[in-house]
């Protein structure tokens, strides 16, 4: 016989802290509100313990690497012995503890906020079980449960010890030879990593190009980096079985093509897995790809959602600006309901994420806007875009103008010997930029500007006419203003 269940009636319930939903459940508990946090795995989730941070570090070690073998190009003469002890136990002791989230549990309930640990399922309008306790949400339940890697149905590859990106962080020794699947950032970020460190990498990518998301002259500036490091790419490849012997993989590929190496590397996206989360017992479709969400967040009546499971982008920055988001739109509905309309329009969101005069009143609370959303793949050199890319512009029908410069002709990039480019995107008749990439040593800063462009409409004619520092890598964007046609 199964023990009765009995409801815990709180104001709010989070189900998932990652980025997102800790942000939302740290700032909802400071605000004073009963908020009960709900996550499996570990609080933070894929930011801090396999995904921006120990990656960076990965980075930040491949790159010095690099750098370090560039003084015979430019100052002398140097020797480097690539050493991936210290990178191991740096994500270890500085950025996991192991893997262990006790400072982050402790960091929220600190806040005042209810830690439970487990797999949160919704049980009807404004309830949530989680094993045998019922949570009853006064004011609302958010969902940030975020994605998992989405892993293809290629013949072989379920009963294979492949990686994700998780094992690529957590590995403590390299192997002599990886074989990445997917040419994405996340590929590319890793294949570059592992060949600086002496791996010798082969990158697979089923598209005609790696980093296809993004403009093909960004592609192929990163794809000749990658190359100088010595990965091997293999473009327009549909892979159809995978083997693994024990010792090692291979790859089988249409047309008899086949792939070998000790380690496969698998990542080829990833997926919100909305058929777990019990949506359909509050009305929302739970077949959909990613969950629908409106500009504040609302998934439906009493449920927010943040995060990578609402498509827009799997960026913790991306994950950040909805918290702060459903953090207003909460605390406005949680004032509503206990007084009615904030009549002097003066309420605002403890913490300061997002305090906006009027936060109380109808379209106070501020609205996501997606249309200068800034991206960066961190190899080297970096590949930083926002908003639209020439095709996604020709696609909507919008007047396109285009204007691209090479970063070698600019003089910083002339003294660096950088290979790089910046590629502008504008709407001839509004005269504004939709979108914009920054490929160059530092293409991830640059691009900062770029979004403020973006986001803020500029016209163009200010632009042309700013002071652009000399010689820095952004003065590249006056020259390619002066090429838009």
């Amino acid at each position: 016989m199964e023990p009765e269940l009995v409801d815990v009636v709180v104001d709010v319930v989070v189900v998932g802290l990652g980025v997102g939903g800790e942000e939302v459940a740290g700032r909802l508990a400071e605000a004073g509100l009963d908020v009960v946090g709900i996550e499996r795995s570990l609080v933070g989730g894929e930011c801090p313990y396999w995904g921006c941070i120990p990656s960076k570090m990965m980075i930040r070690a491949a790159n010095a690497i690099a750098e370090a073998r560039r003084v015979n190009e430019f100052a002398g003469t140097a020797q480097v012995q690539p050493d991936w002890a210290p990178v191991a136990k740096r994500i270890r002791a500085e950025a996991t503890d192991t893997w262990d989230d006790r400072v982050a549990v402790e960091r929220f309930t600190g806040k005042g906020g209810r830690f439970v640990r487990g797999s949160g399922r919704l049980d009807g309008p404004g309830r949530v079980r989680v094993g045998d306790q019922v949570f009853q949400a006064r004011h609302g339940i958010v969902l940030g449960t975020g994605t998992r890697p989405s892993v293809p149905p290629i013949a072989g590859l379920a009963d294979t010890p492949y990686w994700t990106n998780h094992q690529a962080v957590e590995v403590e020794e390299l192997p002599g030879s990886l074989l990445v699947l997917g040419g994405g950032a996340i590929g590319l970020e890793l294949a570059q990593v592992f060949a600086r460190f002496g791996v010798a990498v082969t990158v697979v990518e089923a598209a005609d190009r790696v980093l296809a998301v993004e403009e093909p002259e960004a592609s192929e500036v990163a794809a000749a980096a990658l190359r100088a490091d010595g990965v091997r790419i293999s473009t327009g490849v549909k892979a159809e079985r995978v083997d693994h012997d024990g010792r090692a993989f291979t790859l089988g590929a249409a047309g008899g093509v086949e792939f070998t190496a000790e380690k496969l590397l698998v990542v080829t996206g990833r997926r919100a897995h909305l058929d777990e989360l019990g949506l359909d017992g509050v009305g929302v479709d739970p077949s959909q790809r990613y969950l629908a969400v409106d500009d504040r967040m609302r998934a439906a009546e009493g449920l927010w959602a943040v995060g990578d499971l609402t498509g827009e982008g799997a960026f913790t920055h991306i994950a950040m600006y909805q918290a702060a988001i459903v953090v207003a739109d909460v605390l406005d509905h949680v004032r509503r309901a206990r007084s009615g309309p904030d009549a002097s329009g003066t309420a605002s969101v403890v913490g300061g994420a997002a305090s906006t005069a009027g936060a109380g009143i109808a379209g106070g609370v501020p609205h996501a806007d997606y249309r200068a959303l800034p991206r960066v793949t961190f190899t080297d050199p970096e590949v930083g875009a926002v908003g639209l890319t020439e095709r996604q512009a020709r696609e909507r029908g919008i007047n396109v103008q285009v204007g691209v410069s090479r970063l070698g002709s600019s003089t910083r990039g002339w003294i660096h010997q950088a290979d790089g480019l910046i590629k502008l995107v504008a709407d001839a008749d509004r005269g504004v930029l939709v979108g914009a990439t920054s490929v160059g040593p530092a293409g991830g800063e640059v691009l900062s500007g770029l979004v403020v462009a973006v986001h803020a409409a500029v016209p163009l004619p200010q632009l042309r006419n700013m002071i652009y520092a000399y010689p820095t890598f952004h003065r590249a964007i006056e020259d390619a203003l002066r090429n838009l046609r």
